[in-house]
């Protein structure tokens, strides 16, 4: 049988209830529920015991408090600070899924342009309801670049509006394919290692060279899985600073 390394992307139903139409419980939900409660188990185990002198987990959890703490403060200052909380969940969420779907067996949710693009639909559709919030129809003035002639508005507003809009396109394929990417050839690489080792001979030598690019490889995706979701946190952070400060 040939398998294709895009398996490792296929949703799978555990079971279905006739909810409605349909409703399934999948791996994708499944994975997305066990996510969630490594989260809850990683920040309990860190407000278990507390000490005033931090402890590990502490230690590891006010690390994350202050990285994502530090990109919001240079991008918003103190007007960022309410801002926080749903911040510093998005990237929590990310970072746990992408070293989740890097244990053998397990399954990437953020691979799914489905759950990327949900989650980047959220966020616009959030930004822009802040925006009209706080500058009310002023801040359809985002649109014209200050110091434009209103004679090019025609020709400027809908580039920045395409421009604008094109911000949840670049947020989630950008996330969905990265992981999607270097899943696939990890995948292809240790298929390629194991048909060599069943060979046999001389190629369980050969084989240490795909094997040593998969160590290597794996070591850039677990950089890969926190890098994608600093990059999120950014740009998210960036988008709060437009609509607050309209620049």
């Amino acid at each position: 049988m040939i398998f294709s390394p895009l398996e490792q992307f296929e949703i799978v139903p555990f079971f279905s209830l006739l909810i409605g139409n349909k409703f399934a419980f999948t791996n994708s939900s499944f994975f997305l529920f066990l996510t969630l409660l490594f989260i809850l188990v990683f920040f309990h185990l860190t407000l278990f015991r507390s000490t005033v002198i931090p402890n590990n987990w502490q230690l590891i959890s006010e690390s994350i408090f202050d990285f994502v703490q530090s990109m919001l403060v240079e991008s918003l200052s103190k007007k960022g600070e309410k801002f926080f909380p749903i911040v510093f969940t998005t990237f929590v969420f990310i970072f746990f899924c992408n070293i989740l779907g890097m244990i053998p067996y397990t399954f990437t949710v953020t691979s799914h342009i489905f759950l990327t693009f949900s989650l980047g639909m959220i966020s616009f559709v959030g930004l822009n309801i802040i925006g009209l919030m706080k500058h009310g129809f002023f801040f359809f003035s985002l649109f014209l670049p200050p110091g434009a002639p209103l004679a090019l508005a025609p020709l400027l507003v809908p580039i920045e509006i395409i421009s604008y809009v094109f911000r949840v396109v670049a947020l989630s394929v950008r996330l969905f394919a990265n992981m999607m990417a270097g899943h696939t050839l990890l995948k292809i690489l240790a298929t390629f290692a194991w048909k060599m080792i069943l060979a046999g001979g001389i190629f369980l030598f050969v084989q240490l060279f795909p094997m040593l690019v998969i160590i290597a490889i794996t070591g850039l995706e677990l950089a890969i899985a926190f890098l994608q979701a600093y990059v999120w946190t950014t740009l998210i952070c960036l988008y709060f600073s437009d609509v607050i400060s309209l620049h």
